[in-house]
Protein backbone atom coordinates (compact mmCIF):
# COMPACT_ATOMS: atom_id res chain seq x y z
CA UNK A 1 0.00 0.00 0.00
CA UNK A 2 1.24 3.54 -0.84
CA UNK A 3 1.41 6.31 1.76
CA UNK A 4 1.47 8.80 -1.27
CA UNK A 5 -0.87 11.33 -1.74
CA UNK A 6 -0.96 11.06 -5.18
CA UNK A 7 0.03 8.11 -7.23
CA UNK A 8 0.34 7.02 -10.38
CA UNK A 9 0.70 3.62 -11.11
CA UNK A 10 1.84 2.58 -14.77
CA UNK A 11 -0.55 5.41 -16.41
CA UNK A 12 -1.17 5.52 -20.15
CA UNK A 13 -3.11 7.66 -22.19
CA UNK A 14 -4.72 7.37 -25.78
CA UNK A 15 -7.08 9.87 -26.92
CA UNK A 16 -9.30 8.17 -28.59
CA UNK A 17 -9.38 4.36 -29.22
CA UNK A 18 -8.27 4.37 -32.69
CA UNK A 19 -4.93 5.84 -31.48
CA UNK A 20 -5.17 3.22 -28.57
CA UNK A 21 -5.70 0.45 -30.63
CA UNK A 22 -2.48 1.98 -32.90
CA UNK A 23 -0.45 2.30 -29.63
CA UNK A 24 -0.31 6.26 -30.27
CA UNK A 25 -0.09 7.36 -26.38
CA UNK A 26 0.05 11.03 -25.40
CA UNK A 27 1.57 10.24 -22.32
CA UNK A 28 3.32 6.52 -21.23
CA UNK A 29 4.11 4.78 -18.60
CA UNK A 30 4.15 7.04 -15.97
CA UNK A 31 5.16 5.99 -12.07
CA UNK A 32 4.38 9.15 -9.47
CA UNK A 33 4.01 9.46 -6.83
CA UNK A 34 3.59 13.01 -4.38
CA UNK A 35 4.21 13.02 -0.31
CA UNK A 36 1.68 14.90 1.91
CA UNK A 37 2.15 18.25 1.38
CA UNK A 38 4.64 17.94 -1.13
CA UNK A 39 5.53 20.78 -3.95
CA UNK A 40 6.28 19.20 -7.03
CA UNK A 41 7.20 21.16 -10.47
CA UNK A 42 6.61 19.61 -14.04
CA UNK A 43 8.99 20.82 -16.82
CA UNK A 44 9.43 20.10 -20.80
CA UNK A 45 9.40 21.33 -23.88
CA UNK A 46 5.85 22.08 -25.61
CA UNK A 47 3.19 18.90 -26.35
CA UNK A 48 5.23 16.51 -23.97
CA UNK A 49 1.81 16.39 -22.10
CA UNK A 50 2.29 18.23 -19.25
CA UNK A 51 -1.18 19.68 -19.10
CA UNK A 52 -2.75 16.05 -20.16
CA UNK A 53 -1.16 14.72 -17.48
CA UNK A 54 -2.64 17.76 -15.25
CA UNK A 55 -6.09 16.40 -16.49
CA UNK A 56 -5.33 12.74 -15.29
CA UNK A 57 -4.58 14.17 -11.99
CA UNK A 58 -7.96 16.19 -11.28
CA UNK A 59 -9.76 13.44 -12.68
CA UNK A 60 -11.09 15.05 -16.21
CA UNK A 61 -9.52 12.32 -18.34
CA UNK A 62 -9.29 8.73 -17.25
CA UNK A 63 -6.33 6.62 -18.63
CA UNK A 64 -6.63 3.86 -20.71
CA UNK A 65 -3.99 1.79 -19.01
CA UNK A 66 -3.03 1.95 -15.00
CA UNK A 67 -4.68 3.08 -12.06
CA UNK A 68 -4.25 6.80 -10.31
CA UNK A 69 -4.78 7.29 -6.63
CA UNK A 70 -5.38 10.81 -4.85
CA UNK A 71 -5.40 10.46 -1.21
CA UNK A 72 -5.57 7.29 -1.04
CA UNK A 73 -9.07 6.80 -3.24
CA UNK A 74 -9.21 5.86 -6.87
CA UNK A 75 -10.02 8.52 -9.10
CA UNK A 76 -13.01 8.12 -11.07
CA UNK A 77 -14.08 11.24 -12.06
CA UNK A 78 -13.03 15.23 -11.32
CA UNK A 79 -12.11 15.65 -7.94
CA UNK A 80 -13.08 17.84 -5.44
CA UNK A 81 -10.55 17.99 -3.06
CA UNK A 82 -7.98 20.18 -5.74
CA UNK A 83 -8.19 23.85 -6.83
CA UNK A 84 -6.88 25.19 -10.27
CA UNK A 85 -5.09 27.93 -11.89
CA UNK A 86 -4.31 28.48 -15.10
CA UNK A 87 -2.15 30.81 -17.42
CA UNK A 88 -5.42 32.75 -18.28
CA UNK A 89 -6.82 33.88 -15.17
CA UNK A 90 -10.87 32.98 -16.29
CA UNK A 91 -12.14 35.86 -13.83
CA UNK A 92 -15.51 36.28 -15.07
CA UNK A 93 -15.90 39.72 -16.56
CA UNK A 94 -19.43 40.89 -14.88
CA UNK A 95 -18.45 39.72 -11.24
CA UNK A 96 -16.36 41.91 -8.67
CA UNK A 97 -12.81 40.72 -7.59
CA UNK A 98 -14.29 38.87 -4.05
CA UNK A 99 -17.47 37.29 -5.73
CA UNK A 100 -15.01 35.82 -8.52
CA UNK A 101 -12.93 34.20 -5.50
CA UNK A 102 -16.23 33.15 -3.48
CA UNK A 103 -17.56 31.03 -6.85
CA UNK A 104 -16.37 27.81 -5.58
CA UNK A 105 -18.32 28.03 -3.04
CA UNK A 106 -21.73 28.69 -4.81
CA UNK A 107 -21.14 25.58 -6.85
CA UNK A 108 -18.95 23.03 -4.84
CA UNK A 109 -20.09 20.88 -2.90
CA UNK A 110 -20.76 20.89 0.42
CA UNK A 111 -20.25 24.36 0.51
CA UNK A 112 -23.10 24.99 -2.09
CA UNK A 113 -26.19 23.94 0.23
CA UNK A 114 -24.72 26.14 2.75
CA UNK A 115 -23.18 29.07 0.83
CA UNK A 116 -26.78 31.77 1.65
CA UNK A 117 -26.78 30.34 5.73
CA UNK A 118 -22.91 30.67 6.03
CA UNK A 119 -22.27 33.35 3.33
CA UNK A 120 -21.12 35.87 5.93
CA UNK A 121 -18.47 33.70 6.78
CA UNK A 122 -17.33 32.68 3.62
CA UNK A 123 -16.68 36.56 2.41
CA UNK A 124 -14.31 37.02 5.65
CA UNK A 125 -12.78 33.95 4.26
CA UNK A 126 -12.64 35.50 0.82
CA UNK A 127 -11.50 38.93 2.25
CA UNK A 128 -8.65 37.37 4.39
CA UNK A 129 -7.56 35.61 1.45
CA UNK A 130 -7.43 38.36 -0.54
CA UNK A 131 -5.32 40.46 1.54
CA UNK A 132 -2.63 38.04 2.41
CA UNK A 133 -1.95 38.23 -1.89
CA UNK A 134 -1.90 42.15 -1.48
CA UNK A 135 -5.01 42.89 -2.82
CA UNK A 136 -7.15 44.07 -0.27
CA UNK A 137 -9.23 47.70 -1.21
CA UNK A 138 -9.28 45.80 -4.57
CA UNK A 139 -12.75 43.38 -4.00
CA UNK A 140 -15.01 45.78 -5.42
CA UNK A 141 -13.33 46.13 -8.55
CA UNK A 142 -13.74 44.42 -11.71
CA UNK A 143 -11.42 42.09 -13.63
CA UNK A 144 -11.00 44.59 -16.28
CA UNK A 145 -10.20 47.14 -13.71
CA UNK A 146 -7.09 44.79 -12.62
CA UNK A 147 -3.77 44.15 -14.05
CA UNK A 148 -2.36 41.16 -14.99
CA UNK A 149 -0.52 40.33 -11.98
CA UNK A 150 -3.91 41.42 -9.86
CA UNK A 151 -6.26 39.24 -11.96
CA UNK A 152 -3.87 35.91 -11.03
CA UNK A 153 -3.49 36.64 -7.40
CA UNK A 154 -7.48 36.55 -7.31
CA UNK A 155 -7.47 33.41 -9.65
CA UNK A 156 -5.31 31.36 -7.03
CA UNK A 157 -7.29 33.24 -4.14
CA UNK A 158 -10.37 31.41 -6.32
CA UNK A 159 -8.57 27.97 -6.34
CA UNK A 160 -7.88 28.46 -3.08
CA UNK A 161 -10.60 29.81 -1.59
CA UNK A 162 -12.87 25.78 -0.84
CA UNK A 163 -9.62 24.85 1.16
CA UNK A 164 -8.40 22.12 -1.21
CA UNK A 165 -6.01 19.57 -0.24
CA UNK A 166 -4.33 20.13 -3.37
CA UNK A 167 -3.30 22.94 -5.31
CA UNK A 168 -2.70 22.38 -9.56
CA UNK A 169 -1.35 25.08 -11.34
CA UNK A 170 -1.16 24.97 -15.19
CA UNK A 171 1.49 27.85 -16.85
CA UNK A 172 -0.18 30.30 -13.81
CA UNK A 173 2.43 33.13 -14.28
CA UNK A 174 3.09 32.76 -17.62
CA UNK A 175 1.73 35.53 -19.37
CA UNK A 176 3.44 37.97 -17.01
CA UNK A 177 6.46 40.14 -16.64
CA UNK A 178 9.30 39.07 -14.84
CA UNK A 179 8.69 41.23 -11.97
CA UNK A 180 5.42 40.27 -11.13
CA UNK A 181 5.78 36.42 -11.87
CA UNK A 182 8.34 36.76 -8.99
CA UNK A 183 6.10 38.54 -6.58
CA UNK A 184 3.46 35.60 -7.15
CA UNK A 185 6.30 33.07 -6.99
CA UNK A 186 7.06 34.69 -3.33
CA UNK A 187 3.09 35.05 -2.43
CA UNK A 188 2.47 31.43 -3.44
CA UNK A 189 5.74 30.14 -1.46
CA UNK A 190 4.41 31.94 1.84
CA UNK A 191 0.64 30.32 0.95
CA UNK A 192 2.25 26.92 0.43
CA UNK A 193 4.43 27.30 3.85
CA UNK A 194 1.79 28.58 5.73
CA UNK A 195 -0.87 25.56 4.64
CA UNK A 196 1.29 22.96 3.37
CA UNK A 197 -2.24 21.58 1.21
CA UNK A 198 0.27 19.65 -2.25
CA UNK A 199 0.89 21.63 -5.15
CA UNK A 200 1.83 20.21 -8.64
CA UNK A 201 2.93 23.25 -10.83
CA UNK A 202 3.53 22.88 -14.49
CA UNK A 203 5.46 25.74 -15.88
CA UNK A 204 8.28 26.11 -18.68
CA UNK A 205 10.59 27.80 -16.49
CA UNK A 206 13.12 26.23 -14.88
CA UNK A 207 14.05 28.97 -12.70
CA UNK A 208 10.44 28.72 -11.44
CA UNK A 209 10.54 25.56 -10.95
CA UNK A 210 13.64 25.30 -8.94
CA UNK A 211 12.71 28.59 -6.46
CA UNK A 212 9.65 26.90 -5.83
CA UNK A 213 9.72 22.55 -5.81
CA UNK A 214 10.69 20.24 -3.41
CA UNK A 215 11.15 18.38 -6.64
CA UNK A 216 11.18 18.77 -10.32
CA UNK A 217 10.12 16.33 -12.84
CA UNK A 218 10.97 16.42 -16.45
CA UNK A 219 9.02 15.32 -19.20
CA UNK A 220 9.94 13.76 -22.21
CA UNK A 221 8.71 15.09 -25.67
CA UNK A 222 5.58 13.22 -26.69
CA UNK A 223 4.55 10.66 -25.65
CA UNK A 224 4.85 12.37 -22.67
CA UNK A 225 6.78 10.50 -19.81
CA UNK A 226 9.12 11.31 -17.23
CA UNK A 227 12.79 11.66 -17.88
CA UNK A 228 14.23 12.86 -14.19
CA UNK A 229 13.40 13.49 -10.99
CA UNK A 230 15.52 16.29 -9.15
CA UNK A 231 15.40 16.53 -5.63
CA UNK A 232 15.81 20.62 -4.52
CA UNK A 233 18.03 20.81 -1.67
CA UNK A 234 18.35 24.14 -1.29
CA UNK A 235 17.52 25.21 2.32
CA UNK A 236 13.96 26.29 3.01
CA UNK A 237 12.63 29.36 3.19
CA UNK A 238 13.59 30.75 0.42
CA UNK A 239 13.63 33.99 -1.14
CA UNK A 240 14.91 35.63 -4.49
CA UNK A 241 18.12 36.32 -3.83
CA UNK A 242 18.94 32.49 -4.07
CA UNK A 243 18.13 32.44 -7.40
CA UNK A 244 21.59 34.76 -7.72
CA UNK A 245 23.59 31.82 -6.09
CA UNK A 246 26.21 29.53 -8.01
CA UNK A 247 24.25 26.28 -5.88
CA UNK A 248 20.69 27.81 -7.62
CA UNK A 249 22.22 28.11 -11.32
CA UNK A 250 23.69 24.29 -11.62
CA UNK A 251 20.58 23.03 -10.82
CA UNK A 252 18.82 25.10 -13.48
CA UNK A 253 21.56 24.06 -15.81
CA UNK A 254 21.56 20.31 -14.92
CA UNK A 255 17.80 20.16 -15.77
CA UNK A 256 18.40 22.57 -19.00
CA UNK A 257 21.20 19.92 -20.14
CA UNK A 258 18.60 16.91 -19.46
CA UNK A 259 16.32 18.74 -21.71
CA UNK A 260 18.75 19.70 -24.19
CA UNK A 261 20.16 15.59 -24.45
CA UNK A 262 16.75 14.69 -24.85
CA UNK A 263 15.96 16.71 -27.62
CA UNK A 264 19.55 16.20 -29.41
CA UNK A 265 18.55 12.32 -29.08
CA UNK A 266 14.90 12.50 -30.67
CA UNK A 267 15.42 10.66 -34.64
CA UNK A 268 14.97 13.47 -36.73
CA UNK A 269 12.16 12.91 -39.65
Amino acid sequence: MSNAFVDFQNVWLAYNDELLANNQFAVEDIDFKVNKGEFVAIVGPSGCGKSTFMKLTTGLKMPSKGKILVDGEPVNGPLKISGMAFQASSLLPWRTTLNNVLLPLEIVQPYRDNFKANKDAYVDRARKLLETVGLKGYEDKYPWELSGGMQQRASICRALIHEPKMLLLDEPFGALDAFTREDLWCILRDLWQEQRFNIILVTHDLRESVFLADTVYVMSKSPGRFIVRKEIELPRPRDLAVTYTPEFTAIVQELRGHIGAHRQALPTA
